[in-house]
């Protein structure tokens, strides 16, 4: 497992609120020395400039989900005019408590159409689930057209990604959809064995220290 191929599929993340300009900056400027696949940034950052080879992520009802559809769809739009290549959304976690499948579905189907053109990967809070509601939310984000399923906001504090959500939302959606492992991925070991469990894609804030620690 390469440096150079791990780090064509990170993330490279930034989200605490009080971020500024210039340590967006500093992200960008990083995240094109490491080679990673985008910069994940706040909504209110955007729009920003990035080297051709970087795309720009950003999330939508973050970090609680708990917000009207429409609320995260135009969010989501207004995002992706503003030059947002990737939008990473939150599913209505009270929704999934209650079990209502159809409404989870339609709240991230209404952000996949106001996100045309762009990525959408939903984020599940896996941390906060059972197996079985990991399951129900990978099915409902392929039915509403979601390209990927994400693991963590890394804010709840039930906890970030782990190998067995990850190998279970990779069973669940085959080579479908892309599965992103994000949260608390803080060393080499760790990104490895989330990969191996079938991560396609990792959201990092520590991706030099996780890149230090593998081959080049």
């Amino acid at each position: 497992m390469k440096r150079s191929d791990v780090a064509s599929i990170i993330d490279h993340t930034l989200l605490k609120p009080e971020s500024t300009a210039a340590d967006v900056q500093a992200l960008v400027a990083e995240a094109d020395e490491l080679g990673t696949f985008s910069v994940c940034v706040s909504p209110n950052q955007l729009p920003i400039e990035v080297p051709e080879s970087v795309k720009v992520a950003t999330v939508c009802g973050f970090p609680s989900g708990a917000h009207k559809p429409e609320v995260k769809a135009t969010e989501a739009k207004q995002s992706v005019e503003l030059g947002a290549d990737e939008v990473d959304m939150v599913v209505n976690l009270k929704l999934v408590k209650e079990g209502l499948w159809d409404e989870v579905e339609a709240d991230i189907r209404a952000v996949r159409e106001a996100t045309s053109g762009a990525l959408l990967k939903v984020i599940i809070e896996s941390a906060a689930l059972t197996d079985d509601e990991i399951v129900a939310c990978c099915r409902a984000a392929e039915a509403a057209g979601a390209d990927y399923v994400k693991t963590s906001t890394g804010f709840h504090p039930a906890g970030g990604a782990s190998v067995h959500a990850v190998a279970l939302m990779r069973k669940t959606v085959g080579d479908r959809l892309g599965v992103k492992a994000s949260g608390g991925i803080r060393d080499a070991q760790t990104a490895r064995a989330m990969i191996e469990a079938g991560a396609s894609r990792l959201g990092l804030s520590a991706s030099r220290a996780i890149l230090d620690g593998l081959d080049d």
